[in-house]
């Protein structure tokens, strides 16, 4: 076993901690264009470090892994599209090039938070389902705390600057169908970065939004 092997939860943390606390800062000061341009390379980074912590490299998990990007990409091109899932909105520059008008990263968005949220309510010992609903709540939770950030940050805007009810309902539904896959099919859920990383997205997202 390798340092670098050993270390990899520390290394992760460490990146995560001092991404986040610099991209706090640096949209707080002159530079937030620089900092808001870099939004895409930030997820990309932080799904690949919590990635890399994956334990159990078997077919199901590969499976849900795969299914958290490409279903986390389409819904959101078939709700950009139609506004039927979640309302009538349209992607902003911040998140980087697009396809059919989505950002490629936004599925990387999913596989995060599905991923990061499922791994947490996989520890609690109720059923399966109940883990699902539970962490899917948690992800409909903080797309609330997201979603002022967003359109002030050009992340995404909704028609009429109001963000409908519809967009929970859709979020909490789109969650739970990807969150059953991931309680349900079987691999092992434990990764020591999944807590910091969700805890991350909480601590700066509620932090803009009180900056803000």
């Amino acid at each position: 076993m390798t340092l670098l092997t050993t270390y990899r939860p520390h290394i992760s943390i460490a990146i995560l901690v001092i991404l986040y606390s610099v991209g706090l800062v640096g949209l707080g000061t002159a530079s937030r264009a620089w900092f808001l341009a870099a939004t895409p390379l930030t997820l990309v980074i932080s799904a690949s470090l919590l990635v890399w912590n994956h334990r159990d490299w078997n077919l199901a998990a590969i499976c849900v892994m795969a299914a958290c990007i490409l279903m986390g990409f389409l819904v959101e091109v078939l709700g950009v599209k139609t506004g039927v899932i979640f309302g009538t909105y349209a992607y902003g520059q911040t998140l980087g090039l697009k396809l059919w008008d989505v950002p490629v990263v936004i599925g990387l968005n999913w596989l995060l938070l599905v991923y990061a949220t499922g791994t947490l309510a996989a520890r609690l010992r109720v059923p399966k389902l109940a883990q699902a609903g539970l962490a899917a709540l948690a992800m409909t939770v903080l797309d609330i705390l997201i979603e002022p950030v967003a359109m002030r940050l050009d992340f995404w805007q909704w028609q009429g600057d109001n963000v409908p009810l519809l967009n929970y309902f859709g979020w909490l539904g789109v969650s739970f169908i990807l969150q059953s896959l991931f309680q349900f099919l079987r691999f092992q859920k434990g990764n020591s970065v999944a807590g910091v990383v969700l805890g991350l997205q909480f601590v700066f997202f509620g932090i803009l939004n009180l900056m803000h």
